[in-house]
């Protein structure tokens, strides 16, 4: 079958499922493969519990029911069945990447596009191969914005992702040491994030969100894209959204105006816009900026957009403080590079909050440099000055220092238990698998 055969076929049968737990009545079921299971093995099983088709790629078993399509390789058969599902909408699609705050500022874009219009978005972080298609299936005729992340480990990763989404204006939040495993360099970073804007430049009509003052992006930017900057340098911006912090105490506060050259041109005075966040982290304006000249180039009103920007509240492990009676944590444990971590640090270390203690997991996929950038860690620690430091992870053993130290959570959880920490403003940040989302219930 081509794919507009099998799509003439999804939309009598409009669900899809892979997972053969999960097989609504007259579903089709797509196998799917990953390291440690193979679709194909239940795809019988599947078409047993109500599944109308099962589309396989293992040739053996397409003679054993009709109801088996087989196809040369199931995953780029849900790419591309969720490409021409896509196609079939006529609406605004946002692509998102970037090193660190794609999710955070997906959630603001989100939120704020929502004041005026009906919005399909990213749930969660499935921004993969696997998450986009979901995404994108997602897709209805009530649907009027696409907000769409995109994730990436290896070189690539956004050109597949945004050949499948095919995002009609999008933008790259930033750049940085992450993933260096798959990527091999920076150089590789800021290449594979730049696939996105390549896709735009090949657009017509397609516009790239970009942070002015970020220099890698800039340099990667295509010289016939159409552009619509913001900027935290308020003195040189006049022809680009642009904005300030006002204070971290502990949420971010900032505030922000359209472009005053734009706003000249109408003869309107320049009007600054206070907003008070719920998110920690003096980073975060730039997320924020992203998402209000989004809202702008959607004509959605300064007012909505500052409404949405103050009633966003995080509920992710990501930048978001949690008061338990015991402590005031600052909860950011779901993902951690170098450049989040010294972003979260510095940030910390500003925050006129006392006491202070910092529980810090290792970080995840740095090959061959990761003895280094952790190093770059403690030392970044030490300058802090605060009152208690916890390592966690074998990848801070060798590394001289006179903070504890801890192989795993399940050690920082006994010592949780014996010495009962109270009063503290604590920092927990490092990479998923450490498992530091596991501490907020018991601090």
């Amino acid at each position: 079958m081509t794919i507009k055969e099998l799509y003439k076929l999804y939309e009598q049968h409009p669900c899809i499922t892979t997972d053969s737990r999960n097989c609504p009545e007259g579903s089709i079921f797509l196998a799917l493969k990953g390291a440690s299971f193979d679709g194909n093995k239940f795809a019988l099983q599947a078409l047993e519990k109500g599944c109308a088709y099962a589309i396989v790629d293992d040739p053996q078993l397409s003679a054993l029911d009709s109801r088996l399509i087989l196809v040369n390789y199931c995953l780029q058969t849900f790419k591309d069945l969720a490409r021409e599902h896509r196609r079939q909408f006529d609406i605004p699609v946002i692509g998102i990447t970037g090193t660190n705050g794609k999710t955070t500022t997906k959630e603001l874009i989100a939120a704020v596009l929502s004041e005026k219009y009906a919005i399909l978005a990213t749930q969660g972080n499935f921004n993969n191969d696997v998450g986009v298609p979901k995404t994108l299936f997602r897709l209805n005729g009530e649907h009027e914005i696409a907000v769409i992340e995109m994730g990436a480990s290896h070189p690539g990763d956004i050109k597949t992702l945004a050949e499948t989404a095919e995002p009609t204006c999008g933008l790259i939040t930033n750049v940085g040491r992450a993933h260096l495993q798959g990527f091999g360099s920076f150089k590789g970073v800021v290449k594979t994030k730049g696939e996105l804007y390549d896709f735009l430049a090949r657009r017509e009509e397609s516009v790239i969100f970009i942070n002015a003052d970020n220099e890698h992006l800039i340099n990667i930017l295509p010289d016939n894209a159409w552009v619509s900057p913001y900027s935290t340098h308020v003195e040189n911006a006049q022809d680009c959204v642009c904005g300030e912090v006002i204070g971290c105490a502990p949420f971010l506060r900032f505030r922000w105006r359209e472009s005053q050259t734009d706003l000249d041109e109408r003869g309107a005075e320049v009007k600054w816009y206070d907003v008070q966040t719920h998110l920690i982290g003096s980073y975060n304006i730039d997320n924020m900026l992203a998402a209000i000249t989004v809202g702008l180039q959607f004509a959605v009103a300064p007012e909505q957009i500052c409404h949405a920007l103050e009633s966003y509240v995080p509920s992710n492990n990501r930048s978001q403080l949690e008061e338990t009676g015991k402590n005031h944590l600052i909860v950011d444990a779901y993902n951690a590079n170098p450049t989040s971590m010294e972003a979260a640090l510095n940030n910390f270390r500003d925050m006129q909050v006392a006491p202070k203690m910092a529980i810090i997991g290792q970080m995840g996929e740095l090959g061959d440099v990761s003895r280094e950038e952790h190093g770059k860690v403690v030392n970044m620690l030490k300058r802090c000055g605060l009152d208690k430091v916890w390592l966690v992870g074998d990848e801070y053993t060798d590394i001289k220092c006179h903070f504890r130290k801890f192989h795993n959570v399940d050690e920082v959880k006994a010592a949780i238990a014996e010495e009962l920490p109270q009063g503290y403003y604590i920092l927990i940040k490092g990479s998923n698998a450490v498992k530091l989302f596991q501490l907020p219930e018991l601090l």
